[in-house]
């Protein structure tokens, strides 16, 4: 299986069930894998007074996070008319819950697995009861420490999660390139031996394509259908030209990597003859004459005696007459 790409919607559709559905059509338009929503009920997730983030700050004004919130909240009856239009249409469906009852909705639905976002990984009870379905976990570790990843990983397996992946993460929106460490996903690899990903919040394409050159299996993009509507997440999203070019440029590298066997490939054997050289005659030589630098030389094509054979040429004799850049025989 190639990279799995999950086109993150989030809540990217304003709280409205037609932007979704478009949402839908576009991430399964650029070849997404996958497209992710978040499924909450603002009430359970956050406090009355809780402060909005500096980025949401600067994208929707002064308030609360609550206010925001229950603005861009869907039913869940409109996420299961999505998971059904996402089945029609032929994409994954994937939503992240961000309460129990969420949760609990979510769990009735299809979904191959859980994904935990960064907030949520010191949230011991979400855990559990995430780990209590014994669905599999892909889960983002934003603001992380090692030994943070490590708790939240034993409490999982020690209740029921049988397969876990890790996304290096990085929680500012955008992400600036210097804050981005995409070697601390080889780290984790290395650390927890569990496949990992990478769920990106810079702005651009560029990163998560390195970060598939870096072992990524995993790659989660945030997308909008234009970054200039309102809302807290859009300037921080592709818009649907950028995500598929994403996915193309994807689906070229991963192809790119390879087996890592160094060997000619199939498409290049057919100029080793014409890129590589021969011993050839350097000027007229007569048969019996010894071949020496005076006389023999390398040139192209390579259909002849390999140049790594000079010293074994030198000091013997031609066979026969040679003509200038004739390839010798022996």
């Amino acid at each position: 299986m190639g990279v799995y790409i999950i086109a993150e919607a989030g809540v990217n559709h304003n709280g409205s069930f037609k932007l979704a559905c478009k949402l839908v059509d576009e991430a399964k338009k650029a070849g997404a894998d996958c497209i992710k929503f978040q499924t909450f009920q603002a009430k359970n997730l956050v406090s009355r007074n809780a402060q909005k983030a500096e980025y949401q700050k600067d994208t929707t004004g002064e308030g609360t996070q609550a206010d925001l919130l229950k603005r861009l909240e869907l039913t869940y009856d409109e996420f299961l008319a999505l998971k059904a239009y996402c089945d029609k249409v032929k994409i994954c469906f994937l939503s992240t819950p961000f309460d129990f009852e969420s949760i609990d909705f979510l769990n009735t639905i299809d979904m191959p697995f859980w994904k935990i976002p960064s907030g949520e990984i010191t949230n011991y009870p979400y855990l559990l009861a995430l780990a209590r379905t014994r669905k599999p976990v892909v889960m983002s570790t934003g603001m992380c420490q090692i030994s943070e990843i490590e708790a939240a990983i034993n409490i999982l397996r020690k209740n029921g999660t049988r397969t876990i992946k890790l996304l290096h993460c990085n929680t500012e929106y955008p992400t600036p390139f210097e804050d981005v460490n995409l070697k601390a996903m080889q780290t984790m690899r290395d650390v927890f031996g569990l496949e990992v990903g990478y769920s990106d919040h810079t702005k651009g394409i560029e990163v998560p394509i390195a970060a598939v050159a870096m072992g990524a299996t995993i790659i989660e993009k945030h997308f909008t259908l234009n970054c200039n509507m309102k809302g807290p997440d859009h300037k921080a999203s592709l818009e649907p030209c950028e995500l598929a070019a994403m996915v193309s440029s994807i689906r070229h590298i991963e192809k790119a990597i390879g087996t890592g066997n160094k060997i000619p490939s199939y498409s290049e054997t057919k100029n080793i003859a014409i890129a590589r050289k021969s011993i050839v005659a350097k000027v007229n030589i007569k048969a019996g004459d010894e071949f020496t630098t005076d006389n023999i030389t390398v040139k192209r094509p390579g259909t002849g005696i390999s140049p790594m054979r000079w010293n074994e040429i030198l000091g013997t004799k031609a066979i026969r007459d040679f003509k200038e850049d004739e390839l010798i025989e022996l």
